[in-house]
């Protein structure tokens, strides 16, 4: 019987360590992701000749790729759940909603707004200083955003208390300077964006996103320190949510 027992362990932990269909789905998406926005880029843009949204499509494939397997190899069992995201039922409500905005803020929208702005009507061309500065906060949003995932095993799509997970808070990595490390990252993409292409409206879909994340981050950081044991004794201890030495 003891046999018994520790084979079902062993099992149970070795299927935390494998990518199974929900995780291949989300590694799939990182390649299909960049895909769906070029093709809203370019149909609002009329045009193929672009060289900074080429660049900015490059980037976008080298970084949501590299995301996706670098945490498959390190934290498989993260994106396996992260691929199952629909299907949890204890969700918090307001973050579904909260969710949808983002998607819409951060993906589809600002191709949107580039192809029209820098494409088809050019509204805006910010000059290459602005290609430099978003590229370099482009891509390290997406370094913080992949470090945040690689440490910590509950960086989830949707806020919930993952009892189902022997959820705990953790304290390592960039969690020991910012409570939301994942946020400042999306945040900064989220920025470099528009700044890689070059165009000046399509910051308006950026500042929603960041809004989106202001509240996402007040809403989540209240929920876990009313939920989450060990949360609020964390929070004493970092004090800052988004922004270092700010907020």
């Amino acid at each position: 019987m003891q046999n018994l027992v520790i084979d079902e362990a062993s099992r149970q932990h070795a299927g935390k360590n494998r990518l199974h269909r929900p995780g291949i789905a989300v590694l799939f998406g990182s390649l299909v992701g960049p895909a769906i926005q070029g093709a809203l880029l370019f149909a609002t843009a009329g045009r193929f000749d672009l060289p900074r949204v080429w660049l900015f499509l490059a980037l976008t494939l080298v970084s949501m790729v590299a995301n996706a397997a670098l945490v498959a190899a390190v934290n498989p069992e993260l994106l396996n759940h992260r691929g199952l995201w629909r299907k949890k039922k204890d969700a918090k409500p307001w973050d579904r909603r909260l969710v949808a905005l983002f998607g819409i803020f951060s993906f589809y929208l600002p191709p949107i707004v580039m192809g029209l702005d820098v494409g088809r009507y050019q509204w805006s061309n910010l000059g290459p200083w602005a290609m430099i500065l978003g590229i370099l906060l482009f891509s390290l949003g997406w370094v913080i955003i992949t470090w945040a995932m690689v440490v910590n095993t509950h960086f989830e799509v949707t806020v919930r208390i993952q009892t189902d997970r022997n959820h705990k808070v953790v304290t390592t990595g960039p969690y020991a300077i910012l409570r939301h490390p994942g946020y400042l990252g999306a945040a900064l993409w989220a920025l470099g964006a528009p700044l890689v292409v070059g165009s000046l409206y399509a910051l308006i879909p950026a500042a929603l996103t960041i809004l989106v994340l202001i509240l996402r981050t007040h809403r989540e950081d209240r929920t876990l320190q009313a939920e989450l044991p060990g949360y609020a004794d964390y929070a004493k201890k970092v004090k800052h949510r988004l922004l270092p030495a700010i907020w």
